[in-house]
């Protein structure tokens, strides 16, 4: 009644205030924000209220000050928790399979705190979807999902050759992402070898953590070590090459001789 319609950019400024649960409307009262004498005005408040206090004029609409202030204190008031438990009471298989793969990724975090134990075991039906998050083009879901995955997910070959699939298409957050995982996991010979490969092709940040995914392995195949081997002439991260090869004590004739010729490179006065 004789408001004045919000234009599309009002809209846009109340979903950023609405969106904000910080808003320092949140400590103040109506009477802070509207002045005396309106108070028992049924319509047309918002045009008649007092002058906005300085601090929080950026936190409403002008000439919507009673709107704004109301529609957040219902956004942010018992209403949340209220929606939160009856949201729960539809809890299913096919809810969560649905908000996992829906863009909004609220939906996405509130669903794999259920599928999830603390201790990141994922629920019997759920695999192929914590995959998909992993993959998906939301970096902060995919990087939460990837950290929160207990390192057991990965101890199935097929899956080891999935994530090492992920790290070549991921954006280079999420390789990174990727590769401090990969630091406390046991790979088969086939993802070592492609590791020790992948070093040439990289920067000084990733090969430092490939190198250091390669350490952390029990024991590298004779070809990994080969490949590392290879690698000692050319690699700019020769001596730290050298040093894991050493502590693998290999047996392969090559890589002893190529470590041989790479250390007398390095020390051409040593004997």
């Amino acid at each position: 009644m004789d408001h004045k319609p919000f234009k599309p950019e009002d809209y846009e400024k109340l979903q950023n205030i609405l969106a904000n649960s910080r808003s320092l409307l949140k400590d103040v009262s109506m009477e802070d924000l509207v002045g005396k004498g309106t108070e028992n005005l049924a319509d047309s408040v918002d045009a008649k209220a007092g002058a906005t206090l300085k601090t929080v004029k950026n936190e409403v609409i002008d000439g919507a000050v009673y709107t704004c202030y109301t529609l957040w204190h219902i956004a942010h008031g018992k209403v949340v928790a209220e929606m939160q438990r009856i949201t729960e009471t539809f809890k299913s298989e096919e809810l969560l399979h649905r908000f996992l793969t829906d863009h909004n990724h609220h939906y996405q975090y509130w669903a794999m705190e259920r599928f999830m134990t603390d201790e990141g075991k994922v629920t019997t039906g759920f695999e192929a979807d914590i995959q998909q998050v992993i993959r998906g083009k939301n970096i902060f879901t995919a990087r939460y999902a990837l950290q929160k995955v207990n390192n057991q997910f990965f101890a199935d070959k097929a899956r080891q050759l999935w994530l090492w699939e992920t790290y070549q298409l991921a954006s280079y957050a999420l390789q990174i992402a990727i590769l401090k995982k990969m630091i406390n996991l046991s790979f088969m010979d086939k993802i070592q070898e492609a590791i020790a490969q992948q070093l040439s092709n990289t920067n000084h940040e990733q090969a430092t953590l490939l190198l250091k995914i390669l350490s952390t392995q029990s024991k590298l195949s004779d070809k990994t070590q080969l490949i590392l081997a290879v690698q000692l002439p050319s690699s700019t991260t020769a001596s730290h090459i050298y040093d894991l090869l050493l502590k693998q004590a290999p047996k392969n004739k090559e890589v002893r001789q190529r470590m041989t010729e790479f250390n007398k490179a390095l020390n051409p006065t040593k004997k």
